[in-house]
C-alpha cells in the first residue's frame, strides 16, 4: 500500500512539473529583448519658463487706507505693473523615447515637448545630450529629436500593418519617472480612432501605461517596434487596461516628412462624414451597413472639383475598402498630394467611379471657417493674419474695385511688423492683385523666406504700401 501511495505521488509530482513546463513554454519571454533593445529607449525631461502669480493681486485700494495716503501710489504703482507680481518659474515635463538612428535621431510624442524651452535626453547608461527639436506634429502628436551623439544604441523598425488582435506587446518607457519600466500585454483592438485623433488609426493595448511612458516604444515579440506609446483612456489619472499607441507605419511617415521638411503634409478630399447605420443602410437599400457616407462637401475643396455629392456613400478609396467613416481619413491622409485616386461611392442605388486629385489638408482654422460656410482664412503660420473675401455691398461702402480681401485679424508675425491692421484691405502683394482669398493664398504660399516684398492696402479710405518681410526659414 505504502508503495502504491508513493508511486501515485510520484506521478502527480511528474504530471504537476510536466504542465508547468508546458505552462511556462506557453508564456512569452522577455528578457533577450529587454536587454537588446531597452539600451535605445530613452528617459526625456524638458524645461519651459511660465509666469505665475508670486503672491496674487494687489488691490488698488487698501480697506481702511485714507484716499491721500502715499501708500496708494505704492500699490497703484505694483497693481498698474503686474509683471512686478510674476516671477518666471521653471515647468517641467517627463517623457519617454527611443533612438532610431545611430547618429542621435530620436522619436517621442509631441505633447512631451510642446512649449518646451530645453529638452534633455538620459540615456540607459546615464549619459545626458541637450536635444534639438527637429520637427513637431500636432495631429499625430509625433516629434523628432536629434542629439550630437555618434554609434548609439538603435530600435528595430518593424510593420504595424502585420499585428494581429490578441499578439503579445512589450512596452519600455518611464512612468512616473522610473526610468527603463517594462510592461507586457497584448493587441486589444487595432485602427481605433479617437474623437481627437481623426487622422491616426491607434492600436489600443492593455499595456500598463502611466504618465511618463509617453513617447516610449511598443514592440512585438521580434524585437520591433510597431508602435509608439501615446496616451490612455481613464477616469482616474492612472492606468485602466486601455492604451493606446501610435502605428509605426504612421509614425514612418510623419517622421520622414519632419526630417525633409520641418512639417508634415497631408492628403485631404474635403468632405464631412459619418459613420452608415443599420437603419441608414436599410434607407440607401445596402446590403449591411457600410462606407462613409458625406454629409457636406466643403467649397472649393478637391471633392467638390470632383463632383461628390452630399449622400454619396464611399465604399472604396484607391482601391482600399472602407468599411467605417474613421478608416477613410488616415487613408487620405496618408497619400500623395496632387495624386489623382479612384474612389468608389454608391449614389443612387449604383456603384460609380470618381476621380479625385488630393490636395493638401489645410489648417484647422481654414477647415472651420469652409465648414462654417465661411471664406475667411486664417494665414497664421505665414503671415499672423487671418483675411476674408469683401462682397459687393463691402465693396461699395468701401470704394473699392474688383479686387482685395479684408483683414479680419492680425496676431504676431510679419503682417505685425509691417504695419497692417484689422479693417486694412489688401490689394495687391509683390506687384500681384488679389482677387480673393484662394488668390492671396496661393501668393503668400509662394513667398520667399527672408526677403521684402511691397504690399498695397487701402486703409480709411486712401492707399498705402507697406514692406513686408517673410522670415527666414529655421534651419
Amino acid at each position: 500500500m505504502r508503495h502504491y501511495v508513493t508511486t501515485l505521488g510520484f506521478l502527480y509530482c511528474l504530471m504537476m512539473g510536466w504542465a508547468t513546463a508546458v505552462h511556462a513554454k506557453t508564456l512569452p519571454e522577455f528578457t533577450e529583448l529587454v536587454k537588446q533593445y531597452g539600451p535605445a529607449v530613452v528617459n526625456i525631461s524638458t524645461t519651459a519658463r511660465k509666469a505665475e502669480p508670486e503672491k496674487g493681486e494687489a488691490p488698488r485700494n487698501i480697506p481702511g487706507l485714507p484716499e491721500d495716503s502715499p501708500f496708494n501710489d505704492f500699490f497703484r504703482h505694483f497693481f498698474d505693473n503686474p509683471n512686478d507680481f510674476y516671477q518666471e518659474r521653471p515647468a517641467t515635463s517627463l517623457g519617454s523615447g527611443f533612438i532610431i538612428s545611430h547618429d542621435g535621431y530620436i522619436v517621442t510624442n509631441n505633447h512631451v515637448i510642446a512649449e518646451a524651452s530645453e529638452i534633455i535626453v538620459r540615456l540607459s547608461d546615464r549619459r545626458e545630450f541637450v536635444a534639438k527639436l527637429i520637427g513637431a506634429d500636432k495631429r499625430s502628436d509625433l516629434a523628432v529629436l536629434k542629439v550630437d551623439a555618434d554609434d548609439l544604441p538603435v530600435v528595430k523598425l518593424g510593420h504595424s500593418s502585420a499585428l494581429e488582435v490578441g499578439e503579445w506587446v512589450l512596452a519600455i518607457g518611464s512612468p512616473f519617472g522610473f526610468d527603463h519600466s517594462a510592461t507586457a500585454g497584448i493587441v486589444s483592438a487595432k485602427g481605433r480612432n479617437l474623437p481627437s485623433d481623426t487622422y491616426v488609426p491607434f492600436i489600443q493595448t492593455d499595456v500598463a501605461i502611466n504618465p511618463g511612458n509617453s513617447g516610449g516604444p511598443l514592440f512585438n515579440m521580434d524585437g520591433e517596434v510597431v508602435g509608439v506609446n501615446s496616451q490612455i483612456y481613464s477616469r482616474t489619472g492612472g492606468f485602466m487596461g486601455l492604451s493606446f499607441a501610435i502605428p509605426v507605419d504612421v509614425m514612418n511617415n510623419v517622421v520622414e516628412q519632419l526630417k525633409a521638411n520641418g512639417r508634415v503634409a497631408r492628403g485631404w478630399l474635403g468632405v464631412l462624414i459619418q459613420d452608415v447605420t443599420r437603419e441608414l443602410a436599410e434607407s440607401f437599400t445596402m446590403d449591411k451597413p457600410e462606407g462613409a457616407l458625406v454629409a457636406k462637401v466643403l467649397p472649393g475643396s478637391p471633392a467638390e472639383e470632383a463632383g461628390f455629392q452630399v449622400g454619396d456613400i464611399i465604399l472604396k478609396f484607391n482601391d482600399r475598402l472602407i468599411e467605417r467613416s474613421s478608416e477613410l481619413p488616415p487613408v487620405v491622409g496618408l497619400t500623395k498630394i496632387g495624386e489623382t485616386v479612384p474612389t468608389t461611392v454608391l449614389r443612387n442605388r449604383e456603384q460609380i467611379t470618381i476621380n479625385v486629385k488630393v490636395a493638401e489638408l489645410p489648417s484647422d482654422e481654414d477647415i472651420q471657417s469652409a465648414v462654417s460656410g465661411q471664406s475667411s482664412s486664417a494665414v497664421n503660420n505665414r503671415l499672423g493674419l487671418s483675411v476674408t473675401d469683401l462682397d459687393e455691398k463691402a465693396r461699395k461702402e468701401l470704394n473699392l474695385p474688383e479686387n482685395g480681401v479684408l483683414v479680419e485679424r492680425v496676431d504676431e508675425g510679419p503682417a505685425q511688423e509691417a504695419g497692417i491692421r484689422d479693417n486694412d484691405v489688401v490689394l495687391m502683394i509683390d506687384g500681384q492683385a488679389i482677387k480673393d482669398v484662394a488668390q492671396f493664398k496661393e501668393l503668400v504660399g509662394n513667398l520667399e523666406d527672408d526677403r521684402s516684398v511691397p504690399v498695397l492696402i487701402h486703409r480709411r479710405g486712401s492707399p498705402l504700401f507697406l514692406a513686408l518681410k517673410m522670415p527666414k526659414a529655421k534651419e
